[in-house]
């Protein structure tokens, strides 16, 4: 058999002389061997792997909105998330911005509208809901807790005519009693045992299933446990829970609201409302997954 010299195999595989005399030295070139001060390498000897190579390419969504978030890399599939999320979700809760408007402002951090008058609440709005889509990448990892919950609230709310008002409490439960579509919700006082039961039996299960999600979600929705923003915050909490689970997430557009609402509505009598409303939703996510080539489970 025919031997190189180190040079001869740094030059072949790229590396120096150093790395070669390395893998010799750790025995990662069978056949090499050490004659007085000189290694004798085979001449088919092939340049050893890297041994316990860590990849920094993302494998699951949470950690590709991570890596996205702390480069701020644009035009990704955390800058999709943001603007998708946070135009619909304000959109179904009666926010008169558009789809170009919020991006805008997502885009530039600057207001600059020329289709007359905005109202000022959706602006703060939008840009709060930036901030509670960071929390929840953030804290995708996390069990689910009251403490999280209130904090999502908080932040959505804050600056908004709404925390100004002596009644309505920001990141904390409600103080007076309020319905939704009609229907009747959680009295004030029994906001805080409900949530503390729901988070409880939610909890017991380490993994959750895409169903076992939106059954949490109607049961929020329907303790309706702050004076205003539970739909967003409730949506915000499904979107952290598919995210910790490795489950495709679900945007609700606002063209599915009436289907949404009929779902919530009926979920005690007949899930598949819901459950066909957040798959078909969930259907659209899979498609900007597969446009960005990120990897997930069916």
């Amino acid at each position: 058999m025919r031997y190189i010299s180190v040079s001869e195999a740094a030059n072949r595989w790229g590396v120096s002389q150093r790395s070669v005399r390395g893998y010799c030295a750790d025995g990662k070139i069978p056949g090499a061997f050490l004659s007085g001060k000189t290694w004798n390498i085979p001449e088919t000897a092939k340049k050893p792997e890297r041994v316990n190579k860590r990849s920094n390419v993302p494998a699951t969504l949470c950690e590709f909105l991570r890596a996205e978030k702390a480069s701020k890399i644009p035009g990704g599939i955390y800058h999709k998330v943001q603007i998708e999320f946070t135009y619909n979700s304000n959109r179904i809760e009666g926010s008169k911005l558009t789809h170009d408007q919020t991006r805008y402002i997502f885009e530039t951090n600057t207001i600059g509208f020329d289709e007359g008058a905005v109202n000022v609440d959706d602006i703060v709005e939008t840009v709060n809901h930036f901030k509670c889509i960071d929390m929840v990448i953030d804290s995708a990892g996390h069990v689910l807790n009251e403490t999280f919950i209130k904090q999502l609230h908080a932040v959505l709310k804050s600056g908004t005519s709404d925390s100004r008002k002596d009644w309505f409490v920001v990141g904390d439960y409600k103080k007076l009693p309020n319905e939704v579509g009609g229907q009747e919700t959680t009295l004030p006082e029994g906001v805080s045992i409900s949530i503390k039961e729901l988070l409880s039996k939610y909890n017991t299960k380490k993994e959750k299933t895409l169903e076992e999600i939106i059954d949490f979600h109607y049961h929020f929705e329907s303790i309706h446990p702050f004076q205003d923003g539970n739909g967003r915050v409730g949506r915000l909490i499904a979107f952290k829970e598919c995210l910790k689970n490795n489950i495709v997430p679900f945007i609700i557009d606002d063209n599915l609201k009436m289907f949404y609402y009929r779902g919530l509505r009926e979920w005690k009598n007949e899930r598949g409302y819901l459950l066909d409303t957040c798959l078909s939703a969930q259907d659209k996510f899979k498609k900007y997954l597969d446009y960005f080539k990120i990897p997930y489970e069916d």
